[in-house]
């Protein structure tokens, strides 16, 4: 069962096309990274599942619905643009929000203090939202994002302004949600951060799908040609091996890179030359994928 589905969508805004022909599932109990450079079409793509704009063209189904506005208290969306009103405390908020989201008064007796325990800002539970700093201001924002419990949740550049200890904590956070069946949607344009998280990847591109498949499968398609060896004594007799294309030398261990990807091939070359210490087929990044089907042009931003 998919949670979100799109099909042949559409979104220009005057002469530019910020989302062109886009087709997409995402299952229901996964966690789906949309990645790409900045203005790829990604927030575009995310307001128009929100139905804060509408598309030019093609379908979109949500919770096995026509749209977020009949699931309205199924979902939890985090935008980019982050919006607290400062002079409340920092309590105060997350139960108001929680109450604009159909959560009833004993609930939230109950899920307020959690919600404040689980992003760790108990202690400022009485300060006001205008004494937080930025990290403190992002998780309350992500707090407020699923007080309702939803079973969809979909956030735009979540970590943002948060530092890595504060970045692993919503990640736990968002594992935890997808362990109990939830769904959830983040967009980001630093696909490190995606590698580390997501089940699932849509890599688009000025309003295109570059990618659009599970993270492993991904990887498996675009194998690298690289490879990192250590072994012992002199090592220049590698460059000369015919299915050698480069080398980067850094003492003892080289990374090697192959001209016809034939790992088997190589290493059995190397053992009978020379004692092998270690030998690892370098795993291709998100990143460097994407560079590799687009350019370093429009990868340059992500």
């Amino acid at each position: 069962m998919n949670a979100v589905s799109l099909e042949r969508v559409c979104k220009s805004f005057g002469q530019v096309r910020a989302v062109d022909n886009l087709s997409v599932q995402v299952p229901a109990g996964s966690i789906y990274g949309f990645l790409g450079p900045n203005g790829a079409g990604k927030t575009t793509t995310i307001r128009m599942i929100m139905n804060i704009i509408r598309p030019d063209s093609g379908t979109i189904r949500i919770l096995e619905g026509r749209s977020a506005e009949h699931a309205r208290n199924r979902i939890g969306y985090m935008p980019e643009e982050r919006g607290l009103y400062r002079k409340m405390t920092v309590r105060k908020v997350l139960t108001y929000f929680g109450a604009i989201k159909g959560v009833k008064d004993d609930e939230l007796a109950q899920s307020v203090p959690q919600w404040l325990k689980r992003v760790e800002l108990a202690n400022w539970a009485d300060k006001k939202v205008e004494e937080l700093s930025r990290g403190m201001h992002q998780k309350l924002q992500f707090a407020v994002t699923v007080i309702n419990n939803p079973e969809l949740v979909i956030l735009d550049e979540p970590f943002s302004g948060l530092d890595p200890f504060n970045q692993d904590l919503l990640k736990d956070i968002i594992h935890q949600m997808r362990d109990e069946g939830k769904t959830v949607i983040f967009s980001t344009h630093v696909m490190h951060e995606a590698e580390k998280l997501c089940d699932y990847i849509l890599l688009i591109n000025k309003g295109k799908v570059i990618l659009d498949d599970g993270l492993q499968k991904i990887r498996s398609q675009h194998s690298s040609h690289t490879v990192c060896v250590r072994i012992d004594g002199d090592t220049s007799f590698v460059e000369t091996l015919p299915m050698v294309a480069s080398v980067e030398y850094q003492g003892n261990l080289l990374e090697i890179t192959l001209s016809d990807g034939d790992t088997q091939r190589f290493l059995r070359e190397l053992v009978q030359r020379a004692h092998v210490r270690s030998f690892e087929v370098k795993v291709p990044s998100l990143h460097e994928i994407f560079v590799k089907l687009v350019g370093a042009d429009d990868a340059e931003d992500s």
